[in-house]
């Protein structure tokens, strides 16, 4: 019955390979870009007095830095499960998500400082004209990037690449604000330039919040969205002998999710049986609903949720050690027999297999179970004891 297990493996580990060379892509090309438009910016922002320029350049070196963080974390989270990892490195992406909110903040703070310090200067320079022109170029720049970014975070079900993709719209529309203060300053309202850095340095500090508050929100286990969730029991409950579902807890890690579930079949139902309903759920989990890539189930015979728990009662050894005892003290013990025992509702229920070849009658039965039972009900854990031939 392994090879489920080791399909869906290799499914998965094909997944995590592809989805991280393209993930790479995606950064490399966004890095290329940004790299270039962060220089252009910086350097004629710097030559046309252009503060919203400068911070604009500022901004755009800091998408180069999240760049480099993406395609570090994609080449980590597609490696494999190993021994220090047991569930997969896809919270690479989440720690490098925070990393990247974290420094848009900071960068953020920097570039309102600046902002402020040249709205209250008296002697603003007015921008050259060519900063127009780069404004332009960073509009159109980062609107195609954030097409391309988005396209892709769709396709591989990225949420650090569509992350990054919102980071690149907020980037066209900072740039977008730069125009304007660089077009008002050079028609004359010198403050604008340097409002509009402040305005700058306000978005991206929304950015950097935005982005941290969700990885941190996934680094101490956030569940699933409760659309997911739901999607999730309604698998489960299709699945033939489940009765019903509880305890379903799920939690991020990365682009992929993990997820725990107690499933509660018939009491008595054989081992074997309730562990290939237990990989009927797991299979059919990873295979309907998007994220989640491991399931662990537990198979229950009852709603340990509301009725007495079992645990702590005695395990086989020790309860057959005492039911012999008392049995034999009544010399009640049957010579040939087979116990099974189930655990239901706080206490033991013995089913007792007797020969088929020790049957006299069904009085005698009925006096043999009623003997037993009584010789048993000093036994704080004893529930019912049952007898069957075979």
């Amino acid at each position: 019955m392994a090879a489920p297990h080791v399909q869906h493996g290799d499914v998965v580990h094909q997944q995590r390979t592809e989805r991280g060379r393209a993930t790479r892509k995606v950064a490399f090309v966004s890095g290329v870009v940004n790299l270039a438009l962060s220089a252009a910016q910086i350097l004629v922002g710097l030559v046309a007095n252009s503060a919203a320029l400068v911070a604009d350049g500022i901004h755009s070196a800091s998408d180069l830095l999240s760049d480099v963080l993406v395609w570090f974390a994609a080449r980590h989270a597609a490696q494999a499960p190993d021994e220090e990892h047991p569930y997969g490195h896809g919270r690479f992406e989440t720690a490098a998500t925070l990393g990247l909110g974290i420094l848009l903040s900071l960068v953020a703070l920097g570039i309102v400082w600046n902002g402020l310090e040249r709205l209250l200067d008296v002697d603003r320079p007015i921008p050259g004209k060519v900063a127009l022109l780069v404004a332009v170029a960073g509009i159109l720049a980062k609107e195609s990037l954030y097409w391309y970014t988005i396209a892709a975070a769709k396709r591989l079900k990225s949420q650090m690449l569509r992350a990054n993709a919102w980071h690149h719209r907020s980037d066209s529309i900072s740039s977008v604000v730069v125009l304007i203060g660089v077009g008002g300053a050079v028609i004359g309202f010198s403050y604008m330039d340097a409002l509009a850095a402040i305005v700058v340095g306000i978005m991206v500090a929304k950015i950097g919040w935005d982005l941290g508050w969700r990885a941190l929100s996934e680094l101490v286990d956030t569940a699933l969205d409760d659309e997911q969730v739901n999607e999730a029991k309604r698998v489960i409950m299709g699945i033939d002998g489940v009765r019903s579902v509880h305890m379903l807890r799920t939690r991020r890690h990365g682009a992929e999710a993990s997820a725990d579930v107690h499933v509660q079949v018939a009491p008595r139902l054989s081992v074997s049986e309730g562990h290939m309903i237990s990989l009927a759920v797991e299979d059919r989990i990873i295979d309907q609903v998007e994220s989640i890539t491991d399931v662990t189930v537990h198979i229950d015979p009852e709603d340990d949720e509301s009725l007495p728990t079992c645990r702590g009662l005695p395990l086989r050894a020790e309860a057959m050690d005492a039911l012999e005892t008392a049995w034999q003290a009544v010399q009640a013990a049957p010579a040939q027999r087979e116990a099974r025992l189930h655990y239901l509702a706080g206490k033991i229920d013995v089913e007792l297999v007797l020969s088929l070849a020790s049957f006299v009658d069904a009085a005698t039965t009925a006096k043999l179970q009623t003997t037993l039972v009584e010789a048993a009900r000093e036994l704080a854990w004893f529930g019912n004891l049952r007898i069957v031939y075979g």
